[in-house]
């Protein structure tokens, strides 16, 4: 694990928890992600799953900014936690 995943699990698990307790948003992020209400409990330690949270929160700059409210983060903490963790890497075609 980079010394940059572990504080970016720490951001994707308040995400889940957050998302969670959101009751407009988790139903949409479960349609979306095709997880079930168990699946969170059992991938919670997962960071490539803790990125797909991620991945979903970026979608809408809106939820961004209420997650990070919640959790006292700056606005890019979310983006920056993303690319710490499996799949989230930056792809440098040139």
């Amino acid at each position: 694990m980079s010394h940059l995943q572990e504080p970016a699990e720490v951001i994707g698990i308040k995400a889940l928890t957050w998302l969670a307790g959101n009751e407009d948003l988790m139903p949409v992020f479960l349609g979306a992600s095709g997880a079930a209400v168990d699946d969170l409990r059992t991938q919670a330690s997962d960071p490539a799953f803790l990125g797909s949270v991620l991945d979903f929160l970026l979608m809408d700059d809106a939820w961004i900014v209420e997650f990070c409210d919640a959790e006292n983060l700056k606005y890019d903490a979310p983006m920056r936690a993303r690319a710490a963790l499996p799949g989230g890497e930056q792809i440098n075609w040139t």
